[in-house]
């Protein structure tokens, strides 16, 4: 299984961050499947944000759930992050990971830097 996110890589202050994780394959829809969006800020740790399921239920992390949507399209194989209302300490490193558990994590994207800026 691959995974490979793609989004901008500037996002002004107050706007909504969109990243789209496309998938080799169809696993989107598969059973006890969890994919997951994580971040790592500079010089933190991972954070994970957010999972939809193989039924299309979503979870997210209590600090950002207000500002967090995951969606998916089934038909291209891909799940997608919106965060709305995006501040400096928004700025992270981008990871989309699946799919054992919301949180095992047996692959990963590389990684999409996003910078949060005016």
């Amino acid at each position: 299984v691959r995974l490979q996110e793609s989004g901008p890589g500037l996002v002004k202050p107050s706007q909504t961050l969109s990243l789209t994780c496309s998938v080799s394959g169809d696993y989107l829809t598969t059973s006890f499947r969890y994919w997951s969006w994580i971040r790592q800020p500079p010089g933190k740790g991972l954070e994970w944000m957010g999972a939809i399921s193989g039924t299309g239920a979503t979870y997210f992390n209590p600090s950002l759930e207000s500002r967090t949507s995951i969606s998916r399209d089934t038909s291209n194989n891909q799940f997608t992050l919106q965060l709305r209302s995006v501040a400096p300490e928004d700025t992270a490193v981008y990871y989309c990971a699946g799919p054992y558990g919301l949180s095992r994590y047996d692959y990963w994207g590389q990684g999409t830097q996003v910078t949060v800026s005016s």
